[in-house]
């Protein structure tokens, strides 16, 4: 499978995937596309074994869970150099996420929780030791997470298909 190859019942796997992988078996593809189950697991299996299906991940709500402060912390890495702060940032102790930016001088989001501000000062500081310049940071409310529709054809709702 090259990049961009995705055929109309790869999209729609990816699609229902998205929405709830792990409660979301072959199965229950299959019959929403009208297809067998063994043929699901076979194209997803080459969704993964290509890479296009990276893993499946967790949703955690880190204020139950005892993490009651998350953040984004916005920094600048020298281009050079961006790539590895940005891997070695991961290991951080509260970080939970970190993002490189192709373009501009705020270059890496660093997500992180903590139990409270001493938490979140550590890690900035922990950040500014890699060699991050720390920009701004921003204390997160909450955060919505919901499937791409871009997988699905244009005139294609299958959420309707659910109520109907």
């Amino acid at each position: 499978m090259k990049n961009g190859e995705l055929d109309s019942t790869d999209r729609h796997i990816l699609y229902y995937l998205q929405q709830d992988a792990r409660s979301t078996s072959s199965s229950d593809i299959a019959e929403k596309l009208g297809l067998s189950a063994s043929t699901v697991r076979t194209r997803l299996n080459k969704l993964e074994s290509s890479g296009v299906v990276r893993g499946y991940h967790i949703d955690i709500d880190y204020d139950l869970a005892g993490y009651p402060l998350y953040t984004k912390i916005i920094c600048t890495a020298p281009i050079p150099d961006r790539g590895d702060l940005a891997n070695r940032a991961r290991t951080i102790q509260g970080v939970t996420a970190v993002r490189e930016i192709m373009t501009g001088e705020r270059n890496v989001y660093v997500n992180a929780i903590g139990r409270d501000h001493d938490d979140l000062d550590r890690i900035t500081k922990d950040l500014a030791a890699l060699g991050f310049e720390v920009i701004d940071e921003q204390i997160i409310r909450d955060e919505h997470v919901c499937p791409y529709h871009g997988f699905l054809d244009p005139d294609e709702d299958p959420d309707l298909d659910d109520e109907a």
